[in-house]
């Protein structure tokens, strides 16, 4: 018994509610990356924008590589972030792989959404930020961008969000590869507004301490 309640310590404690938002949060963010990101020409940064690069290139569905590379970042955050982040995470980022397979399975909702960049840009900001806005808020991240930024930071001494502007920049300039430089300018609209809205969907309603 004693060793049972020693193992039970390391694993995460779970929560109804965090739970039900990191799998929202995940559907919405899946079905903005299909529906909106993955045919307009306006990419993300980050996993999410490397998840892109490859369904392009490699023509490696983004439900696989969205999950590789989100359980090396994992991995490599492991001794930073807390085991809660972690189960959360888990949640958040197998939800994404999870939905986006099943939105796979059906046409894209709008595809004319392609001739419109700034919409795109705008609309799929939206989705990218309340989607994971909501998987943050529940203590999460759908992505293994934040355990990466997380470990770069405390391991080189940097400012996270230098660490973040430097992934979203990198990946933006891989995604010149194939995307027009125009399209790179929306992208880099997307990437600031969808930043801007998860920092909002984390924090409306909650007090400040």
């Amino acid at each position: 018994m004693a060793n049972l309640n020693k193992f039970k310590k390391h694993l995460p404690q779970f929560k109804l509610v965090p739970c039900l938002q990191a799998v929202l949060g995940s559907a919405i963010l899946a079905f903005g990356m299909y529906n909106i990101h993955s045919v307009s020409g306006v990419t993300e940064g980050g996993i999410l924008g490397l998840t892109l690069l490859g369904d392009h290139w490699l023509h490696l569905s983004p439900a696989i590589s969205g999950f590789i590379l989100n359980a090396i970042c994992y991995f490599i955050g492991w001794k930073t972030l807390g085991k809660d982040f972690i189960g959360y995470s888990a949640i958040a980022g197998g939800g994404f792989s999870v939905f986006y397979a099943v939105f796979e399975q059906f046409p894209v909702v709008y595809p004319q959404i392609a001739g419109y960049p700034l919409i795109a840009a705008l609309v799929g900001a939206l989705f990218v930020g309340i989607g994971a806005g909501l998987c943050v808020r529940a203590g999460g991240a759908p992505c293994g961008d934040d355990a990466l930024a997380m470990a770069l930071s405390t391991r080189f001494k940097i400012k996270i969000q230098w660490v973040y502007l430097a992934s979203d920049l990198l990946t933006l300039l891989l995604s010149l590869s194939y995307i027009p430089v125009k399209r790179i300018a929306y992208s880099l609209l997307t990437v600031v507004l969808s930043g801007q809205i998860i920092g909002f969907v984390q924090k409306v309603g909650k007090k400040e301490k």
